[in-house]
C-alpha cells in the first residue's frame, strides 16, 4: 500500500486506479513525492530520490498519448493498450476508446467513467478527433 490511511486503495487491496468517491466522474490517484515533488503512479519509492514520504492526489483527467499499440492475445477481438502522461506529468497505462488503428502518440485524451473490466486499467476517449490524411 502507498498510504496506510486511503480506505480506497486499502479496500482495493491497496493498487486502487480509479476512484468513485467525488462528483459524477472518477478520478485516477497518484502519489507525488514530498522531497522531491516528483508525480508517479502505483510506486513504493520515488524513483528519483527513493523517498518514502509520498502523498496520494487526484490527476485532473486529462492526458496525450506517448505510445500506442494494437494487442490480439486473450481478447476476442483487437484492442489498443495505450501509454498516456498525464497533464501532472505521470505515465499511466490505459486503453483509448476509437479504432485501434486510429490512435496516434501526442492524441489529447481525457478519462471516461468507464473501467476496463477485464484488466481494471483506466479507459480514455480522443478529445481531438483525428482529422488525418491517408
Amino acid at each position: 500500500m502507498y498510504h496506510h490511511t486511503n480506505a480506497t486503495q486499502r479496500a482495493a487491496g491497496g493498487a486502487a486506479v480509479l476512484d468513485r468517491r467525488g462528483g459524477d466522474h472518477e478520478a485516477i490517484l497518484y502519489q507525488r513525492c514530498d522531497y522531491c515533488g516528483t508525480a508517479m503512479y502505483h510506486r513504493l519509492l520515488c524513483p528519483v530520490c527513493r523517498g518514502s514520504d509520498l502523498r496520494t492526489e487526484r490527476a485532473e483527467g486529462t492526458g496525450t498519448v506517448r505510445h500506442s499499440t494494437v494487442v490480439n492475445r486473450n481478447t476476442p477481438g483487437a484492442r489498443n493498450v495505450s501509454m498516456v502522461e498525464m497533464a501532472e506529468g505521470f505515465v499511466v497505462r490505459g486503453r483509448v476508446i476509437g479504432p485501434a488503428i486510429g490512435i496516434h502518440s501526442g492524441d489529447r485524451v481525457r478519462l471516461t467513467t468507464a473501467q476496463d473490466p477485464v484488466r481494471g486499467e483506466p479507459v480514455f476517449q480522443l478529445l481531438d478527433e483525428p482529422y488525418r490524411s491517408w
